[in-house]
C-alpha cells in the first residue's frame, strides 16, 4: 500500500532536485535503496540488503548535500534508515542517534564548500533532514511493535488452524474406532455363536451369518457416511441393536424410559450408549444389564464387573471430553460388582440414582 506511495516521493525529489542526468541516476540510486529496503522490510527479510541500502542511501546523501547542491538527496537514508534500524536485535537508540547524527553532520559540512547564508544551510541540509529522519525512526519503534503484535496474532491463527486439523483428526479417528472396533467385537461374538450353532441348530447358525453380513454392509455404509461427514447416531437404533446384542451373547437386558430424549442429546447418548456395550461386552462377565433413559441423560448399569479396578476406556475417556464439551458430565463408577455409565445434560431434572435399581 505504502510502496507506490514512497516511490512518487522519491521521483519528485529526484525531478525537482536533480540538474543533470548524473544527479538524476544518483539520487535516483537513494530512492531504489529506500524501495529495496522497504520491500524488504515488508517481507521481513531485511538482512541480505540492510547494509548495501543504507551504504547507498548514505552516500547519496553525502553526494547531494556536499556536491551536487541538492537538499532532497538525504530522502534515501531517511527511509532506509530507519528500517533497518527497526530490526536491529538490540542498541537500537543508539543505532537512532548514530543515523540522526550522520545526517545532521553531513548537512552541516555543507557550510565547508558553499558560502550560502549560514541560516539557509542549516535549516535546509541540518535541521528539517536530520529532524524529518529522527521523527521517522522515532515513529518505527511503535509500529515495529505492532508489527510484532500482527506477526504473534498470525502465528497464533496458524497454530489455531493446525490445533483445528490435530482435534478433527482425533474425532475422525475416534468415530472410525466406535464404527470398526464396536463391529469387529460383535462380528467375533456372532461369529463364535454361529460355530456352536452350525452343528446343533442351522437355521439358527444360518440367521446368525446373515446378521454377521448386514452388520458389515452397515459398518461400511456409516464409513462412507464418515469420510462425507453425514454421520449420525439414533439413540433408537442404538437402543435396539444394544438389546440385541446383550441378547445374543445370553446378558438379561432391561429398558425403562422415564421421558422422551432431547433431539439435542441423542446423537452423544448413542455414542455413550453404543461405547458402553462394546465394553461391556470386552471387560465385563454380564448377565444383566440395566439401561435407564430420561430426557437429558442416560445411564446404563451392569454386573459382572471386574473386582480390581476398572480398565483404562480409551473410548470412554474421549466421549467424555466431547460430553463436557457440549457441556453435559459423563459419571463413570464401579461398586460392588456392578459398573456405572452415565452420562446426563443440563436440559431436565436428572434421573434417579442408579444405586436404586439394585
Amino acid at each position: 500500500m505504502f510502496l507506490p506511495l514512497l516511490a512518487a516521493v522519491g521521483a519528485l525529489t529526484v525531478a525537482i532536485d536533480a540538474r543533470t542526468w548524473w544527479q538524476a541516476v544518483v539520487l535516483a540510486l537513494g530512492v531504489v535503496a529506500a524501495l529495496v529496503a522497504f520491500v524488504r522490510w515488508a517481507a521481513r527479510d531485511m538482512s541480505r540488503v540492510a547494509l548495501p541500502c543504507l551504504i547507498v542511501a548514505a552516500a547519496v546523501w553525502a553526494l547531494g548535500a556536499l556536491v551536487m547542491d541538492g537538499s532532497a538527496a538525504f530522502y534515501g537514508i531517511s527511509i532506509a534508515g530507519p528500517l533497518v534500524i527497526s530490526q536491529l536485535p538490540r542498541h537500537r537508540g543508539a543505532a537512532a542517534l548514530g543515523l540522526t547524527a550522520y545526517v545532521a553532520a553531513v548537512g552541516a559540512a555543507r557550510l565547508l564548500v558553499t558560502r550560502d547564508d549560514v541560516s539557509s544551510v542549516l535549516i535546509t541540509y541540518v535541521i528539517i533532514p536530520a529532524g524529518i529522519t529522527a521523527v521517522l525512526t522515532g515513529l518505527m519503534f511503535p509500529n515495529q511493535r505492532f508489527y510484532a503484535v500482527v506477526a504473534d496474532l498470525e502465528e497464533a491463527r496458524e497454530r489455531e488452524a493446525e490445533l483445528a486439523v490435530i482435534r478433527e483428526r482425533m474425532r475422525f479417528a475416534s468415530d472410525l474406532h466406535d464404527i470398526q472396533g464396536h463391529t469387529l467385537h460383535v462380528v467375533k461374538l456372532k461369529v463364535a455363536l454361529a460355530q456352536k450353532l452350525v452343528r446343533t441348530d442351522a437355521e439358527r447358525a444360518e440367521q446368525e451369518l446373515r446378521e454377521i453380513h448386514a452388520l458389515v454392509g452397515d459398518t461400511i455404509a456409516q464409513t462412507k457416511q464418515l469420510a462425507y461427514a453425514q454421520r449420525r447416531l439414533n439413540l433408537s437404533a442404538e437402543l435396539e441393536n444394544a438389546k440385541n446384542l446383550f441378547e445374543a451373547a445370553d446378558i438379561h437386558v432391561a429398558v425403562e424410559r422415564e421421558g422422551e430424549v432431547d433431539a439435542r442429546a441423542g446423537e452423544l447418548l448413542g455414542q455413550v450408549l453404543r461405547e458402553t456395550t462394546t465394553n461391556i461386552l470386552r471387560h465385563a462377565q454380564a448377565t444383566r444389564v440395566r439401561i435407564t433413559l430420561s430426557r437429558s441423560g442416560i445411564a446404563i448399569v451392569n454386573d459382572g464387573a471386574r473386582e480390581s479396578p476398572p480398565p483404562e476406556l480409551r473410548g470412554l475417556a474421549t466421549l467424555r471430553e466431547r460430553v463436557v464439551a457440549s457441556g453435559g458430565e459423563l459419571t463413570v463408577e464401579q461398586e460392588d460388582g456392578r459398573f456405572l455409565t452415565a452420562a446426563a445434560f443440563p436440559l431436565g431434572p436428572p434421573s434417579r440414582s442408579w444405586k436404586d435399581d439394585r
